[in-house]
């Protein structure tokens, strides 16, 4: 069995269900980043969607693998694995620099405030910041 066409039904029916699920999976993350308006907002999509949408694909594959070649396929374990314990680490290093840099540079507008979570501290000219 070297194509798609050998492909057992009992395995195509699967991998054709999970790419489709997949797919939708992160176009939907894609459009969720395409339409939100604030960086914090616009993290949340990608973060949480490639995870499920990758997890769909690779499961996909393994499936397609594992019938075509007719032994257990599991590399793709290892992927998700990997993409499961780095993608939210990434997200919040990269959400964390965010917040750092808009209150460092005091803007109102960045949408670092909407939570309630940080403030931003004013300070007065001369004096240290706590010495109004």
């Amino acid at each position: 069995m070297s194509g798609i066409e050998y492909l057992p039904a009992w395995a195509a029916l699967p991998v054709a269900v999970l790419l489709v699920l997949g797919a939708s999976i992160v176009l939907i993350g894609a459009l969720g980043l395409l339409r939100l308006p604030t960086f914090y907002q616009r993290i949340h999509g990608p973060a949480l969607t490639v995870t499920l949408g990758a997890g769909c694909l690779l499961l996909a594959s393994m499936v397609y693998f594992t019938a075509a070649q007719s032994r257990p396929v599991i590399h793709e374990i290892i992927i998700a694995v990997f993409i499961l314990m780095t993608a939210p680490v990434v997200s919040m290093t990269i959400m964390r620099a965010a917040v750092y840099r808009d209150l460092r540079a005091r803007k109102r507008d960045s949408g670092v405030t909407l939570g309630g979570v940080y403030g931003i501290v004013e300070e007065t000219e001369g004096k240290p910041p706590g010495e109004a």
